[in-house]
């Protein structure tokens, strides 16, 4: 018997439907949906742990994305057939779903939670991380779990002056606004995205478009939830303790100690001096036949430090570094840190501390990405290392996490459109995080413009980047913005905004708000602010750097055209004579088919080597021209055939050029030898050949 299909449709203004489904699919999970658009479907599935998880105090939600290769009508390439570990494209809409669900859970429910995303199915036309939030929130919401929700995301971009939701990878490569919008019916929670410097006017124009979708998604949910006539299930929480009780003495007991320590020690004491706080916490219960355990110690102790935060900010309007609410932190910054290399700076913004490289390599360097979505090179690619010194811990370094990806995907689009568009380079950049409280990834968008000036890259501007914090004081209302936000506020706040731009406008932003209850003034009121904060921050850059500038250690790049016909000669066979010259001149050829014609591009770092490798490739294709001197050495002299050798040392038989026929007659070559050195000029209109000895 085939399971009964409940579904629900949504029709969007250019005629395209959205579809949400269950009932049929992955019965066993505690929820499944599935979202269709066009020919991209995507499942979700929640299974929720019947049992709490032990040793944690924080909600042990896990998000998994797969998008399978059959979806697109690939194989997996590779030695191995089959899907391997997620690439970088999942892993951000991974963090995508993460930031859009995590803030409308129960903090103190404690049970793991699973979601898994499959993409099933692909069209070109539709890209799925944007309806990954849907079909995310939708399985949620049909599992019962306790939930602030339903939510759901849109992909919204600006394309020939119009906009489209949730649009296909062409338009958005041609778009200059691309943003994934997550939020609830009545408030944005997430936004993701890049644009090429648009105005804060522009932005807030496109949240309010996409919140309109989000907006149909959300019902939509609704209408499928009623159909099936959920009832919120009764999962139990971490509250066994009397919760009011024990906070409210801990609180009296440490208030004055945290609220000390919060106000004068830095980051580094106050984290030593937290953990001996911590430590003393059971001794006050004793008496009460209290005996708290680790977990139960550390989320009391967590939720009483937000709440002294939060007292300090709201009431006393300064930071924890004693800072105004519009203050930046101390800066200071450097241009060629380390000389050895293509380019280099350092930024150093109060505790945090980025250094980035750049390295300037050849298009056999760029980055290719090949997945069922997407093949592409991209010239220009950032990565960033978030190194665990950096917080003063000790941590095995393995491989790169989730959050460094992401952090390095926002600042690569920081960037992006500000690199010149014919640039010869592939252009590779490292940010090194050597310290950190905060802001860590803004700190890496300024380190690195710093740094490919330094490499003498000609960007169009100076970009640079901020993290701002908000604190909503629930009773009044009021929005507290902070520019420049510590690692401890972003922690306690209700947002973590992250924008970079130029004088001229927004390259690229990044919003997470934690509680569902923001509206547009305040979004445009957090842009504005960071609107000024890059200003002064571009001020700070150029102050250090003016210009961009070569090194005189900078690579070369030389291009050049042969025929296409002589592809073959060039390359040798199972390329062994492109080999030979790459090892001898100690340089990376490239050799690129266009129309009737060769490109070659040769990367050296010096021009001695470029015009090696130049010397070398002529050598190999020459060709007599008529009526023209060459100096070449015979190497035989055979049945009439005359084999010289060119400098580069190629053979040429001449016999095999039509501008040179085959003579019998000896007396041609009767006073010249092998190892003669003369000078050979191509057949006359006789069909002789001219030469002269030279002694």
């Amino acid at each position: 018997m085939i399971p009964e299909l409940i579904k629900e449709n949504i029709f969007l203004e250019d005629g395209q439907i959205i579809s949400i489904e269950t009932g049929k699919l992955a019965c066993k999970a505690n929820g499944t949906a599935v979202v269709r658009m066009g020919k991209t479907s995507l499942i979700a599935t929640i299974v929720i742990s019947k049992k709490e998880k032990e040793g944690i105090n924080f909600l042990p939600l896990i998000i998994d994305y797969k998008e399978n290769y059959s979806a697109g009508g690939k194989i997996p390439g590779g030695f191995l057939k089959r899907e391997r570990r997620p690439s970088d494209e999942e892993v951000l809409t991974m963090r995508l779903i993460d930031r859009l669900l995590r803030p409308l859970f129960p903090q103190n429910f404690l049970k793991e939670i699973q979601i898994i995303i499959y993409l099933l199915s692909y069209d070109i036309n539709v890209l799925p991380d944007g309806l990954a939030g849907l079909v995310a929130s939708a399985a949620v919401s049909i599992s019962g779990i306790p939930f602030k929700g339903p939510v759901s995301a849109v992909r919204i971009i600006r394309f020939k002056n119009s906009f489209l939701i949730n649009p296909g990878i062409k338009s958005v490569k041609k778009s200059d606004i691309n943003l994934i919008i997550g939020g609830t019916k009545n408030s944005i929670l997430m936004i993701e995205g890049e644009m090429k410097e648009i105005s804060e006017n522009e932005i807030i124009y496109f949240i309010k478009i996409a919140h309109f979708f989000i907006k149909l998604q959300i019902t939509a949910q609704i209408n499928l939830i009623k159909n099936l006539k959920i009832k919120m299930k009764n999962f139990p929480v971490f509250n066994n303790l009397n919760f009011i009780y024990l906070k409210k003495k801990i609180k009296y007991i440490f208030y004055e100690k945290i609220y000390c320590l919060y106000k004068k020690a830095s980051s580094i004491i106050r984290f030593q001096q937290m953990e001996i706080l911590l430590l003393k916490i059971n001794n006050y219960f004793l008496y009460d036949n209290i005996i708290l355990n680790e977990d139960e110690q550390n989320y009391i102790f967590e939720i009483l430090k937000k709440e002294i935060l939060r007292e300090i900010i709201l009431k006393e309007n300064h930071r924890l570094d004693g800072r105004s609410l519009d203050d930046l932190r101390k800066i200071w910054s450097q241009t060629n840190f380390l000389p050895s290399v293509h380019g280099s700076a350092i930024f150093s913004r109060g505790e945090t501390q980025a250094l980035s490289t750049v390295t300037l390599g050849s298009s056999l360097d760029v980055n290719q990405i090949d997945n069922v979505i997407l093949q592409d090179k991209q010239k220009f690619y950032l990565h960033y290392n978030f190194t665990p010194f950096s917080t003063g811990e000790i941590k095995l370094l393995k491989g790169i996490s989730r959050r460094e990806i992401g952090h390095g995907n926002l600042a690569q689009r920081a960037l992006k459109n500000i690199i010149p568009f014919k640039t010869p380079y592939t252009i590779r950049v490292v940010s090194d995080i050597l310290e950190s409280n905060g802001s860590s990834s803004m700190a890496t968008v300024c380190a690195s413009t710093l740094a490919l000036m330094d490499a003498g890259i000609p960007i169009k501007r100076p970009v640079s980047g901020i993290s701002m914090g908000l604190i909503i004081n629930f009773l009044t209302d009021e929005a507290i913005i902070l520019s420049d936000i510590l690692g401890d506020e972003d922690n306690i706040g209700d947002m973590d905004f992250k924008m970079t731009g130029t004088k001229f406008g927004i390259t690229a932003c990044q919003m997470d708000i934690n509680f569902p209850g923001s509206n547009y003034e305040m979004l445009l009121n957090s842009i504005l602010k960071a609107k000024n904060c890059l200003l002064f921050l571009i001020k700070k850059i150029l102050n250090t750097i003016k210009y961009p500038s070569l090194k005189e250690n900078y690579p070369k790049i030389f291009y050049f055209e042969i025929k296409k016909k002589l592809i073959g000669t060039v390359i040798g066979s199972g390329g062994k004579i492109i080999q030979e010259i790459k090892t001898s001149t100690n340089t990376n050829l490239k050799i690129e088919e266009k129309e009737n014609l060769g490109i070659i591009e040769i990367y050296g770092k010096t021009e001695k080597q470029i015009k090696n490798a130049i010397l070398k490739i002529k050598n190999l294709i020459f060709f007599p021209k008529k009526e023209k001197l060459y100096k070449v050495k015979i190497k035989s002299i055979k049945n009439s055939e005359l084999i010289i050798i060119l400098p580069s040392g190629q053979t040429m038989d001449l016999k095999k050029y039509e501008n040179f026929k085959k003579f019998k007659t000896l007396n041609l070559y009767s006073f010249i030898r092998k190892g003669d050195w003369i000078k050979i000029k191509s057949v006359n209109k006789n069909g002789k050949i001219n030469f002269k000895r030279i002694i």
